[in-house]
Order: structure tokens, then sequence, then C-alpha cells
């Protein structure tokens, strides 16, 4: 019986080529854990660096109308202070206008802007960004972002629509926070 096993084996193995390798294939090969590690980190920061640009975040905006009278405080700021700017008694210092500009120009105007108005220690500016009523009926881009982003701005203490005068729906009062200098009041 072993002959014929043997002859058998012979038989079914007529025209097999010998491969001549030296590994053998054990399938995939571990992965290695500090490599996977870094891979995901840099895969959080670049996606963290794409949603938030100099602070000001896109990952969420805020669309509003043409029309939409804009008023936010952040908590702990009085309305009535909001009220007194809304209605011009709380004179603006500095102003901006950011028509025609890119949503990303406008973010590196804006940032750069209000860096400097808190440098100066101003307490309220204006920030021109049109309105943008467009046939498309698409809500206006501009207006919409600088909405979200003054919320972002930690020193941003509120802001308000301006009065038809300075700009209405196209225009806002911006309140920032300042600290003490010269014997002046704080935020």
């Amino acid at each position: 019986m072993p002959d014929d096993e043997f002859s058998l084996f012979a038989q079914q193995m007529q025209g097999v080529r010998r491969i001549h390798v030296d590994y053998a294939d054990v399938g995939k090969a571990k992965p290695n854990r500090a490599v996977q590690q870094m891979n995901r980190k840099n895969a959080l920061q670049s996606t963290t660096e794409q949603l938030v640009v100099d602070g000001l975040s896109d990952q969420f905006v805020l669309d509003v109308g043409a029309e939409e009278i804009l008023y936010w405080a952040r908590d702990g700021v009085q309305d009535s202070q909001l009220r007194r700017m809304k209605a011009g008694l709380i004179a603006f210092e500095g102003s901006l206008d950011l028509h025609g500009m890119s949503v990303e120009k406008a973010r590196t105007t804006l940032r750069e802007f209000l860096t400097e108005a808190l440098r100066l220690e101003i307490r309220c500016v204006r920030v021109t960004h049109g309105k943008a009523a467009r046939l498309d009926g698409k809500k206006p881009m501009i207006k919409s972002h600088v909405n979200t982003w003054l919320r972002q701005h930690d020193k941003v203490l509120g802001f308000t629509s301006c009065a038809a005068k300075h700009g209405g729906a196209g225009a806002l009062y911006v309140l920032l926070k300042r600290h003490m200098l010269d014997g002046r009041d704080e935020g």
C-alpha cells in the first residue's frame, strides 16, 4: 500500500515545478503601535487645523438673513449696556469694512482689527459686513461668518446691529473687553 500512495502522489505531482523561496509568508505584519499613534495624532491635528484658524472656526456657521437684526451678549454683560450701544449712546472708536472680501480674507482682517483695537484699549468698534442680498436666495456669507466669529472671540462682550445712519443691518457695533487702564472700568 505505501508504494501505491507514493506512485499516486507522484502521478498527481506531474508538471508541478518547485518554487525556490527562502522565506515564509505568515500573513499581514503586526502594526507598529508607535507609528499608529503618530498617524492618529497627525490626523487629529490636521482636522483641528482645518476647523480653527486664528481662533475663529467655521465648523458651524450660524446663517442669518440679509435684513436680520443681530444682537448677542456674553453671559454677565448687562442688557442695558447693549441697548445703549444700539441706540448710539456708546460711540465707536474704530471701524472696519469687510465688503467684497473672501471669507478667509475677512477672517484674517477681522482678527487683526480686533487685536489692534484691544491693544489700544478701544471699548466699541463698528464692523461693516454688508447684507449681500443675493439673487440666488442664499444667506449673506460674510454677515453669517462675522456673526459666528464674534461669538467665538473671548474679548468680544457683545454686539448689535447698528443704527441706520451707521449701516443698519449691514453693520455691527461690537463691545470689547478692556483691561484696567488710566482708571477706566473693565468689561
